[in-house]
């Protein structure tokens, strides 16, 4: 009787081993909770308090939308288009063939519609009397009699009729095309001229948003990837009306912010920085002569660009 009990507690060397190691691990899983901090959840408190600084932030997120939609409100008094949640509609004299899809929207016409002109014009189509306006499909007769009156079209481009001595119909005579203002014209009024591609139209684009508005015809030359063959071809059919340029104030504005303008280089930049940063603010854009680095050239094409405000 005494052989057997002790057999339950004599153990081979292997099943000591794994014995040892059992309790090895028993202790290491005992102990690693001290090293590590248990995460504590928040309480009922911490969670009430979250969705309140969350609701507030959307109130004040909502009441940001209800100001910038009274703002709107109260610049485009002039008129409201019935039944499209009264969105108010701007009227000014425009040209069919040159107005961007900005200035569509603001007219109150709708996107579809603004699509089909843009289609229209792209494909060689031109409005030739304002009469034209009411061939647009999807135009409602309603919106092309509003519009009509504020229609003025740039350049008559009606072909017209020669008559012979007997009075008949002898040949068309076609007039100039119509000219483009490169400070108004979208990229579907620059692919309409010769040589320019959808490409070329949006560098054009983008390199007037880029300087803020161009102050001369020849800056459209200066347009990335444009050939001065092309250039030369489509100047006789362009404009440039004087517009506001936008205007960097040099008093205020950082480094990165004077290297986004084109005719500003990192270099250019940073020395406008550490002049003002020496000699106090600018008095006047002219200041900028006294940098080294910026020539007579280079000024002379800044300069319409900054501000001292």
């Amino acid at each position: 009787m005494n052989s057997n009990w002790k057999d339950y507690f004599s153990f081979t060397k292997k099943e000591r081993t794994g014995i040892m190691m059992l309790v090895a691990l028993i202790g290491i899983a005992l102990i690693i909770p001290y090293f590590f901090p248990s995460v504590a959840l928040p309480d009922k408190a911490t969670i009430d308090a979250f969705n309140a600084q969350k609701a507030q932030l959307e109130k004040l997120q909502q009441g940001r939308h209800r100001s910038y939609d009274d703002q709107r409100n109260n610049y485009a008094q002039i008129h409201y288009e019935p039944g499209n949640d009264q969105q108010a509609v701007i009227l000014f004299r425009f040209d069919p063939n040159t107005v961007n899809a900005a200035g569509w929207e603001k007219l109150g016409v709708n996107n579809r519609t603004i699509h089909t002109i843009h289609n229209y014009i792209a494909r060689g189509g031109r409005f030739r009397k304002p009469a034209d306006l009411q061939k647009i499909y999807g135009l409602k007769k309603e919106e092309y009699e509003r519009l009509l009156p504020y229609v003025q079209i740039t350049v008559d481009t009606a072909p017209r009729l020669i008559y012979n001595t007997a009075g008949r119909k002898e040949k068309y005579v076609k007039l100039p095309p119509p000219v483009v203002d490169i400070n108004m014209a979208d990229t579907t009024a620059f692919i309409a001229l010769p040589g320019i591609g959808s490409k070329l139209a949006a560098r054009i684009v983008n390199f007037r948003e880029k300087l803020g508005g161009f102050y001369s015809l020849q800056q459209l030359g200066e347009t990335y990837g444009l050939p001065d063959s092309t250039f030369q071809l489509i100047k006789p059919r362009l404009q440039c009306s004087s517009i506001a340029i936008r205007k960097i104030n040099i008093n205020t504005a950082d480094a990165n912010t004077l290297k986004q303008h084109p005719y500003i280089k990192w270099n250019i930049a940073n020395a406008i920085i550490q002049f003002r940063q020496q000699h106090g603010n600018y008095r006047s854009p002219d200041d900028l002569q006294q940098i080294a680095l910026i020539t007579q050239e280079l000024f002379q094409k800044i300069v319409g660009y900054v501000t001292v405000e």
